[in-house]
């Protein structure tokens, strides 16, 4: 979404994994049209996926990265096809790289690809944006090839971070780790430079804001309001995934029942959450849990004609999520750690501005950095967050629009192409390209 009116307006070309497995690798480049942009696929062999993605990428990096070392799997069949992946992606890009053309190369699935695309004699400036958060430099010292990971980075001309929290450890691990330097936005070490900025992704606001006033919004909405009779929803989206903090969500929300007493009946949490990576055993374990805990959680509160915690396991649309986001009075937004979180963003947007809910963000979120006027809450503190669920509901009409207007505001000084305007704009020097590749 953040990328394609981007490479349209450039006649860019995005390449990347097409999702599908094959019996044996070839190399072979799939190219299509989709809304107006090229889109260039490769297949992955089975042993590519299982070890790649569902190894490396998704049992190895993405719970480090989430500061869950706990949850970290390190085997070498893993970071072996991390690297083939990889060296066989740039194989395939590389001939599809013109004179003057970029790379924008995008998240940890793909962290050497540019020292790959180095091999194949690619010359071109190349940056890469790390979507979720980089995770503070005693944590990532536990992955045994953490300094071959982090060198790679230095082949790119230019490294974003979301937040500068991670910039920040970045730059601990550069100077502490790799006994390299930073001054200002350039860091050197592995014997290279390479430039690092913050660049908080936002979202496309006119665009939401249109679907959310949409037919499919508008029905949602209805449907939602009907189902609320009389009662103010609390309301969660989120992957399931154990960095999201839904455990200690629900946990927090049990101590807001037993807290508030003269509340029950009169609200209920709505958590969608959906399914994701079910081939991995931690997030068949989460799924369990939560199980366990929402049927615990409605045996010990619920009446005859009240349910505390509607859980939901499936997909909706974004114009469906729009209309949901509208219904409720209080969004609760608390992963455990993670890069940005566009929920948080997409339920403010999607409020009514006479009548808006309130935000109730975690700390650990991205977002936190940029929604100051959100109720910002500590997850692992189940305390604090059945507090500020409490005030959230019982808060007056014009704080819930004076701490929203402030939010929308920021939301558009920092929408979705400020954020691409500002990465390309450094990462091109700021001369007219041919066209981008993103990756």
């Amino acid at each position: 979404m953040a990328l394609a009116a981007a490479l349209r307006e450039y006649s860019g070309v995005w390449f990347g994994w097409s999702g599908q497995t094959t019996g044996q690798h070839t190399g072979q480049v799939s190219l299509q049209r989709q809304d107006g942009v090229t889109v260039a696929t490769l297949d992955l062999e089975e042993q590519d996926r299982q070890e790649y993605y569902n190894g490396y990428a998704n049992r190895t990096i993405w719970p480090l990265f989430h500061y869950r070392v706990d949850l970290s799997a390190y085997e070498r069949s893993f970071s072996e096809g991390y690297a083939r992946v990889n060296a066989r992606f740039a194989k395939a890009l590389a001939p599809l790289i013109g004179d003057g053309d970029f790379i924008w190369v995008h998240d940890y699935h793909l962290i050497p690809l540019a020292q790959e695309l180095r091999k194949q004699g690619v010359r071109n400036r190349i940056g890469f944006f790390l979507h979720i958060p980089w995770p503070a430099q005693r944590l990532l010292t536990t992955l045994p090839n953490h300094a071959e990971l982090t060198s790679a980075l230095f082949d790119y001309d230019l490294i974003g971070f979301q937040t500068e929290d991670s910039r920040s450890a970045f730059e601990d691990y550069v100077v502490k780790v790799a006994e390299g330097e930073a001054r200002g936005r350039r860091m050197g070490a592995f014997g290279r430079t390479v430039e690092v900025g913050v660049y908080p992704i936002g979202l496309d606001v006119d665009e939401f804001e249109a679907s959310a006033a949409g037919e499919v919004a508008g029905a949602e909405f209805a449907r939602m309001q009907a189902s609320l009779a009389g009662r103010s929803m609390v309301l969660g989206v989120d992957r399931l995934d154990y960095s999201k903090g839904l455990e200690e969500r629900f946990l927090a929300y049990e101590q807001f029942l037993q807290d508030n007493p003269d509340l029950r009946e009169r609200v209920f949490l709505l958590q969608i959450a959906t399914p994701s990576r079910e081939e991995v055993t931690a997030y068949q374990d989460i799924r369990a849990r939560l199980d366990a805990v929402t049927g615990r959680i409605n045996g010990a509160f619920a009446t005859v004609d009240w349910v505390p915690i509607r859980y939901v396991n499936r997909t909706y649309r974004r114009d469906e999520l729009a209309g949901i986001y509208r219904a409720a009075r209080v969004g609760l937004v608390t992963p455990l750690r993670d890069g940005m979180n566009l929920v948080a963003k997409e339920y403010v947007a999607a409020q009514d501005p006479e009548d808006p809910g309130v935000l109730v963000l975690s700390q650990f979120a991205g977002a936190s950095e940029q929604m100051d006027e959100a109720l910002i809450v500590n997850p692992f503190n189940r305390e604090e967050v059945a507090g500020a669920v409490a005030w959230a509901l019982t808060m007056d009409r014009a704080e819930r629009v004076r701490r929203w207007s402030l939010l929308m505001d920021g939301l558009r000084r920092s929408d979705v192409r400020a954020w691409r305007d500002a990465f390309v704009g450094d990462l091109r020097g700021h001369e007219p390209p041919a066209r981008r590749i993103a990756s």
